[in-house]
C-alpha cells in the first residue's frame, strides 16, 4: 500500500481569507510579504492564483509549501516556474524543486523562525524549535523550490 503524499486542504474560513490577501496583493498590498503566484494549470493551462509568502535565506528566494503538497507545487512540477504580482509589478521567475531534504531542512528552518506565527500548524507539531531529525522527517512532506527572476 503507497502512502499518499501530505496535503492539508484550507477550510472554506481559509480560502476566503486567501481570497482576501490575493486580491490585497493584485492591488500592491502586502501582507506581511505576501505576493500573488500564479502558475499555469498541468490540467486545464490556465493560470492557477495563490497567495504565499516568499523566503529569503541566504541570498536565494524560496517557496515552501507550508500544506504540502498542494495544486500550486503539482502545477509548479510541470511548469518549471510562475509568476509573482504584487500591484503592477509582475515578477516572472523558474523554479527549480530542493530534492536534498538536508538542504531543505535548514530552509524550513529559517522559514519556520520568519512564518512559524502563521504556517506552524500546517507543520503537524514541528517548529523551528524542533530538532535537526525531526525537521528531517517533516521535509518530505513540505516541498520547497527555489525561484530565480527572469527577464
Amino acid at each position: 500500500m503507497t502512502q499518499q503524499a501530505y496535503y492539508l486542504r484550507a477550510s472554506s474560513s481559509a480560502r476566503w481569507l486567501n481570497k482576501i490577501v490575493g486580491r490585497l496583493a493584485r492591488h500592491g498590498l502586502s501582507l506581511m510579504g505576501s505576493a500573488e503566484l500564479s502558475v499555469r494549470g498541468r490540467r486545464s493551462g490556465q493560470l492557477q492564483r495563490v497567495p504565499v509568502n516568499t523566503h529569503a535565506f541566504e541570498g536565494e528566494r524560496y517557496l515552501v509549501s507550508a500544506r504540502g503538497h498542494s495544486q500550486w507545487v503539482r502545477n509548479m512540477r510541470v511548469a518549471g516556474g510562475g509568476e509573482l504580482r504584487l500591484g503592477r509589478k509582475v515578477s516572472r521567475f523558474t523554479a527549480v524543486e530542493i530534492a536534498d531534504d538536508a538542504a531543505k531542512a535548514r530552509i524550513v528552518r529559517a522559514y519556520l523562525e520568519r512564518w512559524g506565527w502563521e504556517v506552524d500548524q500546517y507543520f503537524q507539531g514541528v517548529t523551528a524549535k524542533s530538532t535537526d531529525a525531526e525537521l528531517l522527517a517533516a521535509c518530505p512532506d513540505h516541498p520547497v523550490f527555489r525561484i530565480t527572476e527572469t527577464a
